[in-house]
């Protein structure tokens, strides 16, 4: 048979969608022999078991006489099997007299799957071995296309099945992060609040929170941005609000929560596996009281509506994660009747345009201006409606939030 018309057929042969290996390995053995074109009158499948340091028989078909079930060859006894590593088929004459006794007396054997360590030895985790009249070169040409077919095939299968795995653990890490972030919408006295966060890849490093304690009227708000992608990131922006939580829920200072958040960071992440975070207090203080810690986020835009003005709440003190013996201090500044404090990620201002240009802290501030009249919910959809018209053909890309507190009276 002409080898690529081989390749085709044990491709074939192996289209079954079975459950394991040995099940799909033994479909094909029976297909091998019972296909006329390929000339072989018989064939066995063995699996190495690693605590026996044995292969074991465990499928047999063609005109030779049965060998006993789960009959045993001993890897170092049986140079062959070791042989194989370096050579993947090999032609060869019986030396096991129970097998020669069978009728077996000439054979052509290929190793099938992954080379996996044994001991100080290298082994194939399946062997087929093969009986015909015609054990010569042209055997061994057959062999090596079975044999690397359908190692490719076992390949195949093994990253489609850690595939799958891989997609239910992202849907697993994806209803878990959607478990971290709150509801949209939030009412806490005479503000309303509203956030939206979309992670650039399944899951991400954003996160935004408001989390009320049951026996304080203050309302924590938080965002945070967790350095690196993807699930890495998503992990630690869960364990990070996670501990802040927790910390509110004991009524913790802004200062000390942090200082106690950070420290858990460093202990449990790389240093350069860092956090930034924006955490402020309302409460229902009738001056618009907030008091808060900006540890190297972006810097949070509040517009005073009567003045027409921006204030940027400022950095206080450096990044979670790094350096265990930061200190955290706070800082406080009012929120009038129809003011509105706008914050952000870094997915925002850096989210870039086809000509490479970042959509900027600057066209940010324009648009909070043009949108002041609106709802915090308003606000909030629109401006990343904006962002992302703006970089629908941008190169660069990352987790977007926005999270928008307006002051009503």
């Amino acid at each position: 048979m002409h080898l690529r018309k081989l390749y085709h057929t044990i491709e074939q042969f192996a289209s079954i969608d079975y459950k394991h290996d040995v099940e799909l390995l033994s479909h094909v053995l029976k297909n091998i022999v019972r296909n006329e074109d390929i000339q072989i009158k018989g064939g066995r499948l063995w699996k190495f078991d690693a605590r026996k340091g044995a292969y074991c028989l465990i499928a047999q078909v063609g005109e030779i006489d049965r060998v006993r079930n789960n009959f045993e060859l001993n890897a170092l006894d049986y140079p062959m099997f070791l042989d194989l590593v370096n050579k993947r088929t090999i032609l060869a004459t019986e030396t096991n007299k129970y097998l020669r006794r069978k009728g077996i007396h000439k054979y052509s054997a290929t190793g099938i799957g992954e080379v996996a360590k044994w001991k100080k030895h290298s082994v194939f985790p399946y062997v087929l071995a093969f009986n015909s009249e015609y054990i010569n070169e042209t055997m061994l040409q057959t062999m090596n296309v079975i044999g690397s077919s359908l190692t490719s095939i076992l390949q195949k299968r093994k990253n489609e099945r850690k595939a799958k795995e891989f997609e239910r653990d992202l849907d697993q890490a994806r209803i878990i992060q959607r478990r971290i972030l709150p509801e949209h919408e939030c009412k806490f006295h005479h503000y309303n609040l509203y956030g939206i966060s979309i992670a650039d890849r399944v899951v991400g490093g954003d996160f935004f929170d408001y989390v009320q304690s049951d026996e304080s009227d203050r309302l924590a708000i938080m965002i945070g941005d967790a350095a690196s992608k993807g699930l890495s990131a998503a992990a630690q922006a869960l364990y990070t609000s996670g501990a802040l939580r927790m910390g509110i829920v004991h009524q913790t200072k802004i200062s000390v929560l942090l200082s106690r958040t950070n420290k858990l960071l460093h202990k449990t992440f790389a240093d350069e596996r860092f956090v930034s975070l924006f955490f402020g207090e309302l409460t229902n203080d009738k001056n618009g009281l907030l008091v808060y810690a900006n540890a190297g986020h972006n810097n949070p835009i509040l517009l005073h509506s009567h003045h027409q003005k921006i204030e940027f709440l400022e950095t206080t003190s450096q990044v979670l994660g790094p350096f265990p013996e930061a200190h955290f201090q706070t800082e406080s500044t009012l929120i009038h009747p129809n003011d509105i404090l706008l914050l952000y990620t870094d997915g925002i201002i850096d989210a870039t345009n086809d000509d490479g240009k970042f959509y900027g802290e600057s066209r940010l501030v324009e648009k909070l201006f043009e949108l002041q009249k609106c709802s915090a919910k308003e606000i909030c959809q629109l401006t990343i409606e904006d962002v992302e018209k703006f970089s629908a053909n941008g190169s660069a890309s990352d987790d977007k939030t926005i999270v928008v507190v307006k002051r009503e009276t």
